[in-house]
């Protein structure tokens, strides 16, 4: 069963480890693999939850204005072809 973990989440198991906790001890305690808490500790290492709460909102916000320029450059395509053909 996968369970997701949550970004304060993360961040206290980081800090678990940091306080001095085996990686392989902490893996198996919390069931996950260790490539995810490397992966983790590269995205979220030295973080606080409100730093990490920060990151998500910029990511969301990153993702929102990268769907808007793809539909802003969609809409240009069309109407320079539209406006190519001669009537």
């Amino acid at each position: 069963m996968k369970k997701r973990y949550n970004e304060e989440q993360i961040i206290k198991i980081l800090k678990e480890h940091e306080s001095g906790v085996g990686t392989g001890e902490l893996c198996r305690a919390k069931g996950i693999s260790p490539a995810t808490f490397y992966k983790w500790k590269a995205k979220y290492g030295g973080m606080d939850v409100s730093d990490a709460r920060k990151l998500k909102a910029l990511e969301t916000e990153n993702a929102r204005l990268k769907r808007l320029v793809a539909d802003l450059s969609l809409d240009i395509v069309i109407l320079k072809d539209v406006n190519s053909k001669k009537w």
